[in-house]
């Protein structure tokens, strides 16, 4: 089913560079080139987890993370975002900081941009640093009084969401982007020097464009991102 939603003012959490181009750069695109807002935050630095413990503050590892901050500035300038920010949460280690902590720093965002949707990884994805960030993300968009957070979205991960197998991704809102499909395959060309493969590798162009074609097929589109919401609240106009 398509689901009409209002993305108008856009808080995009991501556990990891890439991660905001994989789950919805179509998406970002579409909302900035009609007029909306878009505010990227990224929790961690996405690439200590291939060094050992004892050799993620070596020079090897730091050279590593800022390429892939390099990356990340290169693919969101393609998506035409210029309002973002990173973290340095160690990658693949999010289990090691306390929820509240992430949280907070996802509260702070709120407070500054006001956005009035949050779209952020599926809760049950196979990576935990996505699981983590998910979790974060329901602590911090708590549906209090005043809050003008009225959507929560998740999004899908190539290599990730789909390698779960069991509490699977079911989505109920999909989001044409048939004229953004290109943007985003662009934008995650950024990556594919370290984060890329050739097909049938998910993470590689043809992949890419198969996922947004599938989803667009079900839901009577040529190309389509999906997601899963986990809130809506509708208030009186």
């Amino acid at each position: 089913m398509t689901t009409a939603v209002s993305l108008e003012k856009v808080l995009v959490v991501a556990a990891h560079p890439d991660d905001e181009v994989l789950g919805c750069g179509g998406t970002i695109r579409r909302t900035l080139r009609e007029g909306g807002w878009v505010r990227v935050l990224v929790l961690g630095e996405g690439s200590s987890c291939r060094f050992p413990l004892g050799q993620i503050a070596s020079s090897e590892a730091v050279a590593a993370i800022t390429q892939r901050r390099r990356f990340a500035e290169r693919a969101l300038a393609a998506l035409g975002v210029d309002e973002f920010r990173f973290g340095d949460l160690p990658c693949g280690r999010f289990d090691t900081q306390p929820i509240i902590d992430i949280g907070k720093t996802i509260e702070i965002e709120i407070a500054d941009f006001k956005p009035d949707a949050v779209i952020t990884h599926f809760g049950r994805d196979a990576n935990s640093d996505h699981r983590h960030t998910f979790d974060a993300v329901l602590a911090a968009t708590r549906p209090v009084p005043g809050s003008r957070v009225r959507t929560v979205m998740s999004f899908e991960i190539p290599s990730s969401t789909e390698w779960r197998f069991i509490d699977v991704f079911q989505p109920d809102c999909f989001i044409d982007i048939d004229m953004d499909i290109d943007a985003k395959v662009a934008a995650f060309d950024c990556y594919a020097a370290t984060e890329g493969g050739a097909y049938p590798f998910p993470r590689s162009e043809e992949g890419l464009r198969t996922l947004a074609r599938y989803r667009g097929m079900q839901a009577g589109l040529r190309h389509a991102e999906a997601f899963q919401t986990v809130r809506r609240v509708v208030p009186h106009a």
